[in-house]
């Protein structure tokens, strides 16, 4: 396998399955449903600066309020470096193995937590193994499998939307001979719906010990509930869990691509060989600053929090479900296709998320600012007449 080419088809595919959604095409495939057409651009990429600006982007998770301060200035004090390759980096890898209590060798930097995704599929996937997980959830796992020519196992979600921990367990203990690692979404991404602490517990010590797992937590950051726990400690312990972070949600630095492995020595070993670590300068001190800024973090989680309550009270009040959701975002029911509405959104001047299915009647809305959910609600009550929601749930 010449795993330069590979690489380069994966991150081309990648980006287009993960940029495309805001769009609103009707899929033939989930992969097709992601990828915008050959005239416009995905998101705003197609307008200019001045009129992207001026859209509430609610469509890919980000944080609206940005880098902090304390992010900015070290960023800017770093543009002395940008002319060189062997650049100091501020202790990156350091400040993270210290924020986990791990060592230094057991930290792997990616582009974003979705490099980290990719340089995992690429290790344990070899020989044609698979990856086996829930649906839906972040799919790009999945395509990367079938970027390397590899394949998935998706499990359906309970009828609550919560992951079926049993039948993963059930179906990798079936196909442990085929299955190359686990993928766990936690809080799950379109949904928002946790894994309990207990559940991860159980399905650690209910696939073989040997078994990877791979634990997506880049919304960690805005979990509340008490059943929650980072699965980190597993690391320590020396289980073989990888978990996967960003610094894209919490500390706004989507634009910038930093994310982070943190996994036992051995396995880091295994990734590091794979990865390309095209991560600039800049935001290697940009991501030590927002590590220690956490009264920054502190801000846009309450801020956050206090604008999806708000806003899922005033959907469950017109009589639509919403989903309990602990991250930057949630899902209402919506009882008609997505798709059929991204388009009337974006005509408001708000783009929301793409179809995630087989949830293809429920719409996934980012948490952004004041303003911006101002907008959604107003353009959400013009396109949905009132009286026509679903039976109300519990907000999230």
């Amino acid at each position: 396998m010449n795993l330069k080419n590979t690489v380069s088809r994966r991150k081309f595919m990648g980006g287009l399955a993960l940029a495309a959604g805001c769009l609103g095409l009707r899929p033939e495939s989930e992969l097709r449903a992601q990828m915008p057409p050959p005239e416009t651009g995905p998101g705003g990429h197609d307008l200019s600066p001045s009129d992207y600006d001026k859209l509430a982007k609610l469509c890919f998770n980000e944080n609206p309020y940005g880098p902090p301060e304390s992010v900015r200035n070290a960023m800017t004090g770093a543009l002395k470096y940008a002319n060189r390759y062997g650049n100091p980096d501020g202790g990156l890898v350091e400040a993270i193995a210290a924020h986990h209590g791990v060592t230094r060798q057991s930290v792997l930097l990616g582009a974003g937590s979705t490099e980290i995704l990719d340089v995992v599929d690429e290790t344990f996937l070899e020989g044609g193994k698979k990856v086996i997980g829930v649906k839906p959830t972040f799919a790009s796992v999945y395509e990367f499998a079938r970027g390397v020519k590899s394949d998935s196992i998706e499990i359906d979600l309970l009828p609550d939307h919560r992951q079926d921990i049993p039948a993963l367990i059930k179906a990798t203990q079936e196909n442990r001979q085929d299955i190359g690692f686990v993928y766990l979404c936690n809080p799950n991404n379109p949904t928002g719906v946790i894994v309990t602490k207990t559940e991860v517990k159980e399905l650690l010590d209910g696939i073989p010990s040997d078994m990877p797992v791979l634990i997506d937590e880049a919304y960690h950051h805005f979990v509340e509930n008490p059943d929650y726990a980072t699965s980190v400690p597993y690391v320590i312990e020396g289980r073989p869990v990888i978990v996967a972070r960003t610094f894209s949600k919490i500390v706004g630095l989507a634009g910038m691509r930093l994310g982070y492995a943190i996994a036992p020595e051995s396995l880091i070993a295994r990734m590091k060989p794979r990865s390309i670590a095209s991560i600039n300068a800049l935001v290697k001190w940009g991501g030590v600053a927002g590590l220690k800024d956490e009264e920054a973090q502190a801000k846009v989680k309450a801020t956050t929090l206090e604008l999806r309550k708000k806003t899922t009270t005033e959907l469950a009040s017109l009589g639509y479900e919403v989903l309990p959701s602990e991250a930057n975002f949630f899902m209402v029911h919506i009882r008609r296709p997505v798709h059929s509405v991204i388009g009337q959104f974006r005509q408001r001047g708000v783009l929301v998320g793409r179809p995630f299915p087989p949830m293809n009647d429920y719409l996934r809305v980012t948490v952004g600012n004041a303003d911006e959910m101002g907008r959604f609600m107003a353009a959400f009550t013009e396109i949905f007449p009132a009286g026509n929601g679903a039976v109300a749930a519990k907000p999230a």
